[in-house]
């Protein structure tokens, strides 16, 4: 099955990807999936990331996006008021996009091909249209990088600088690493997008008759 999705997805344009993505059918579930929160603890990280487990993944995530958040009694943090509560919605959200970014990054580096050799010939059109998917992976991870930079803005504000979430201390810590510069997907991704258009270049080059 999962090969058989693999050559499937590789075709795909990217509205047809995110069509896929969104009209993924829904196990079934023990309880009834509504919140932020639920779809969250859905999302996993696989041992092999499979282009089928990034997709379940990325499935999950865009659910959480759509969600409403639970009752401040069920976050994952503790919430003893409401400015707690606004910092912590800000730092979901932040965090939801992050992931989703990431997620996009391992299913484009499934199709990216860093290097064009010679003997790649003869495979110049199914490597021109693995490109043109990773690229498409590529630039849906950086749509993602501009609204994870306002929420982590919004929950590095001033006011919250004395309002501790401790169970979700490594969102903080995004943020945190976002202001700094130290954590940067936009400069990974534009780095990816350069390398993968020098590589395209190089395959509409070639003849693939030639070997």
């Amino acid at each position: 099955m999962g090969k058989r999705l693999n050559r499937y997805v590789r075709k795909l344009p990217l509205w047809a990807l995110f069509g896929l993505i969104l009209a993924a059918p829904v196990p079934l579930n023990a309880y009834y999936v509504t919140y932020k929160e639920q779809y969250y603890r859905l999302f996993h990280l696989h041992y092999n990331q499979y282009p089928d487990d990034t997709m379940e993944n990325i499935y999950w995530l865009e659910q959480a996006m759509q969600a409403d958040f639970a009752n401040p009694l069920y976050a994952l943090a503790l919430i003893e008021n409401e400015t707690q509560w606004e910092k912590y919605r800000y730092l979901f959200n932040m965090h939801i996009n992050l992931k989703l970014i990431e997620q996009y990054l391992f299913l484009g580096n499934k199709w990216n091909k860093r290097n064009a050799y010679f003997y790649n010939a003869p495979w110049k059109a199914q490597n021109l249209e693995s490109l043109e998917t990773a690229e498409s992976c590529f630039r849906a991870a950086l749509s993602y990088w501009q609204a994870a930079g306002e929420w982590a803005g919004k929950a590095r504000e001033r006011r919250f600088r004395f309002v501790n979430l401790p169970k979700v201390q490594f969102w903080e810590d995004e943020a945190l690493r976002m202001e700094t510069g130290e954590l940067n997907y936009e400069k990974t991704i534009t780095r990816e997008l350069a390398l993968l258009q020098k590589a395209r270049e190089k395959f509409q080059a070639m003849d693939e008759n030639t070997y």
